[in-house]
């Protein structure tokens, strides 16, 4: 614990986290617990989830910063607690009871039902959702009590199974693409029924390749800080785990200085346009680079090797 009225010194350290959120954090909270814990100068999140959300928050440090954005819109998991009979004001548990129906549906009409749902289908998201409309958050305007139009937009489920179903409280796990809100789904399941529903319960199970069996808890890091910084530093992964989805090209010195000084690189051998992830021959991940249909080869996003 560092000394009460001492500046805190931060640091240059590259890497990402695998955080599991607790209950009660918001991402920002959580984000900026971890930060301080491992003094890093430079933090980020890659995908928000709700306080009443636990589960795989992937929290980028340093360079890492950089090749967030590919993580955001990686395919995620989830287990969900949807609610039957009882719709709220938010879509889930925080909000204000609307409405309360009986609930007389079997599993058989919920194992149909979810069929429905699979497959790429459109969304009307929530008004509690960090969407902008006119500059505002979208929860700020439903905070006041405003309701705006909320254009439908094309998500897709890959994957929704039934975990249980024990007359009131549905438990699913649902395999999606960026941009689906689990509250929502749930609406739309108990709106299909007839009964109504809201999100009671949901835990994050994975992020693209990053899963929950590898995702430490906020007591966890804290144990590993609290005995050694090394510690803590040794559960970081690599800065190139975000972009694993792309090929890797290896760079010798000449190349790896051109693209580094923003020179393009023609390649040899005939390539597939697209991106790729850029390794020094030393063994130093450079960053995504990005081959033209011509097969020139240039920087896309870079790390910063200078420091």
């Amino acid at each position: 614990m560092q000394a009460t009225g001492k500046p805190r010194i931060y640091r240059d350290i590259d890497g990402i986290v695998l955080l599991d959120k607790p209950l009660g954090l918001s991402s920002n909270q959580a984000l900026q617990q971890v930060r301080r814990l491992f003094n890093a100068r430079k933090a980020g999140h890659c995908g928000s989830l709700d306080p009443l959300a636990t589960g795989v928050l992937p929290i980028c440090l340093g360079e890492a910063t950089k090749f967030s954005s590919y993580l955001l819109t990686a395919n995620k998991r989830y287990r969900a607690s949807c609610r039957l009979g009882i719709t709220t004001t938010s879509g889930d548990a925080e909000g204000e009871i609307i409405e309360s129906a009986a609930v007389q549906i079997d599993v058989a009409q919920v194992e149909q039902l979810l069929l429905q749902f699979v497959g790429e289908i459109e969304q009307v998201p929530p008004m509690y959702s960090a969407l902008k409309h006119q500059g505002k958050r979208l929860y700020q305007l439903a905070r006041e009590g405003k309701q705006v139009e909320r254009a439908p937009r094309r998500i897709t489920i890959h994957q929704l199974t039934m975990l249980g179903f024990d007359g009131q409280t549905l438990e699913i796990d649902v395999s999606c693409s960026k941009g689906t809100y689990i509250r929502t789904l749930a609406e739309d399941i108990g709106r299909q029924l007839g009964c109504g529903a809201h999100l009671s319960a949901l835990h994050r199970s994975s992020v693209d390749k990053f899963d929950e069996a590898n995702a430490f808890s906020m007591e966890q890091l804290e144990h590993l800080q609290a005995q050694a910084m090394r510690q803590l530093d040794a559960i970081l992964l690599p800065v190139g785990a975000a972009l694993e989805q792309f090929p890797e090209i290896i760079l010798n010195v000449a190349d790896s200085l051109d693209i580094r000084q923003g020179r393009r690189v023609g390649l040899t051998a005939t390539a597939e346009p697209g991106l790729r992830r850029l390794r020094s021959s030393a063994g130093v991940f450079l960053g995504l680079g990005e081959i033209s249909a011509s097969g020139e080869l240039s920087a896309k996003r870079l790390m910063n090797t200078a420091r």
